[in-house]
């Protein structure tokens, strides 16, 4: 029914102006009359801003820059431990020992000593990729962040644009209507329609103010999707893009690059694993001591070094080795996952477009026929051959090509920006 109600009030607008058949955008919906809802959420065309500008400016305030800044911090700790000549904390011991509370005899013994740790053979090197591998992760994960704000900039500029369209013709289909409403009432007060026709007539005007009130309601509501996303209400003044060449997932993919880099990390962390002892560390302690037998007797003085090499920690080494390659194959069955996803989202990009193509061709050869139609029948009411509610019927099918028509225009720009974003490509 609501369906029936919008081809109808689409209808009526040419039925007053069928002049305009054959344009029907304009170039400020939000100004060419006054606004259904007190809610106004507006926005700002700045024509120097471009897609990437305003991709830049997202990511600068976007919250998933938090866990790009957590990860470059954590890849520098890393490093810092692989530097290190040390593999962990050096300890310092001192003892004292007398026999005051025993013999009483005036012995004493008194050290002190200094413990180093000291990495295990291949330890080091392997510490040392893993920060390698960490700070190449940090960076590609961060462009794979990029990328994914350019896939929600995109989104949220199409959708504002296909709003923007459905808004003009709901603000079109008012002003029309109420044009029409006041021939039919003229002519219904002359005789010429019955007074069946002027409550068909204002029906069709209340149902084309509540579809002009969704219609705002749909356009404030992209605005402050846009706005909450970018965090400025400033619009590129153009966002058209340029369907790329590339056809196929390229190893550098943005995506790719991201998960190859978290496997390299995950790699090198079950290298690190196997290389490092998870209750023991070898140690290399030095050390002075200062003794006598009794009292008066002569001190003596020594120093000392000692070695603590532990033995026999693979069996509670492994399951940490577990438990690492148990993350590697995690990132290679998510890798898998994500080139399957990735080809079909290419597959489905790539269909989307070549549809779309076709439609927009489609939807053209029909308004063109529909505007003629659309005349035709418009001689004929006027000349008393057909009655309004055929009239209605006939401009319901025109207008509908019309609004198709623009309508497959946009969706064709924003399937090739959705197939550029598949490829990963960043203006």
């Amino acid at each position: 029914m609501a369906h029936g109600y919008f081809k109808r009030c689409l209808l009526l607008w040419l039925s007053a102006l069928p002049c305009l058949a054959d344009d029907l955008t304009v170039k400020n919906p939000v100004n060419s009359g006054s606004s259904m809802i007190e809610h106004h959420d507006s926005t700002e065309i700045d024509p120097a801003l471009t897609l990437s500008q305003l991709v830049e400016q997202t990511l600068e305030k976007y919250p998933d820059r938090l866990i790009n800044e957590a990860l470059e911090q954590q890849a520098d700790a890393l490093q810092q431990r692989g530097d290190s000549w040390l593999a962990g904390s050096t300890a310092l011991a001192l003892d004292y020992f007398d026999d005051r509370v025993a013999d009483n005899r005036g012995s004493r013994e008194a050290s002190a000593k200094l413990e180093f740790t000291v990495w295990n053979w291949g330890q080091r090197s392997a510490a040392q990729n893993v920060a390698e591998q960490a700070h190449h992760s940090a960076q590609k994960q961060s462009a794979a962040v990029k990328l994914e704000v350019y896939r929600l900039v995109r989104a949220a500029l199409w959708d504002m644009s296909l709003a923007e369209n459905r808004l003009q013709q709901a603000q079109y289909n008012l002003d029309i209507s109420g044009r029409l409403l006041e021939k039919v009432r003229r002519r219904v007060e002359l005789g010429d329609l019955p007074r069946a026709d002027l409550l068909l007539a204002e029906s069709e005007h209340l149902q084309n103010r509540s579809l002009l009130t969704q219609a705002e309601a749909e356009m404030m509501h992209s605005r402050k999707s846009y706005a909450s996303l970018t965090q400025t209400t400033k619009v590129p003044g153009t966002y058209l893009e340029q369907q790329s060449a590339v056809d196929t997932i390229l190893p550098d993919h943005p995506v790719l690059e991201a998960i190859n880099a978290m496997v390299a990390r995950k790699q090198a962390a079950t290298e690190w694993a196997k290389t490092t002892d998870t209750i023991n560390q070898p140690k290399i302690n030095l050390g002075a001591k200062s003794s006598r037998d009794q009292r008066g007797g002569d001190d003596m003085q020594s120093v000392g070094i000692g070695v603590v090499i532990p033995f026999g920690h693979s069996t509670y080494d492994a399951p940490e080795i577990a438990s690492a390659h148990l993350e590697l194959n995690q990132a290679l069955a998510q890798r898998e996952h994500l080139q399957r996803q990735l080809e079909k989202n290419l597959h489905e990009a790539l269909h989307a477009v070549e549809v779309t193509h076709q439609e927009v061709t489609i939807a053209n050869q029909m308004k063109d026929i529909a505007a003629k139609h659309l005349a035709m029948t418009e001689v004929s009411f006027n000349a008393g051959e057909i009655n309004l509610l055929d009239l209605l019927k006939i401009q319901a099918r025109s207008l509908e090509a019309i609004r198709n028509a623009k309508e497959q225009e946009i969706r064709l720009q924003r399937n090739i920006a959705m197939y550029n974003q598949a490829v990963g490509v960043q203006p």
